[in-house]
């Protein structure tokens, strides 16, 4: 697979986030989308496209893991980087189930970039 046809989206309520992280993304060569919202995600199209998926654990409504179920629920099952900014949510094993990796923010490129080639099956550069 291309890395210009791989879409990683991100959904996280904090707007830092939605916008560095498609920065950071663009200049590994990756296509990204930024969703507010998990149910902004789920209301658009973008789940069928989707190559990986980077989710902050604890947003209002649906948490990261409840859209992740939800996605598999609904037969999409996407690499999924959880991310948070509490340390006690990334060892609980319900919000593990699955993922790839759980990145504590402040979260350095190189572990993205690392957790990224995991889910992705790539050496990125």
């Amino acid at each position: 697979m291309h890395s210009a046809t791989i879409l990683v989206c991100v959904v996280d309520d904090d707007d830092s986030m939605r916008e560095s992280l498609p920065d950071l993304l663009a200049e590994l060569g990756l296509a990204s989308k930024a969703f507010a919202t998990p149910s902004d995600f789920l209301q658009s199209t973008f789940a069928e496209k989707t190559n990986c998926l980077i989710l902050d654990i604890a947003m209002p409504g649906m948490s990261g893991p409840q859209l992740r179920r939800e996605l598999l629920r609904r037969g999409h099952d996407i690499p999924t980087i959880f991310i948070t900014a509490h340390p006690d949510f990334a060892s609980q094993p319900d919000v593990l189930e699955g993922a790839v990796d759980c990145l504590t923010k402040p979260f350095s490129d190189t572990a993205l970039l690392e957790a990224l080639k995991r889910a992705l099956n790539l050496p990125l550069a």
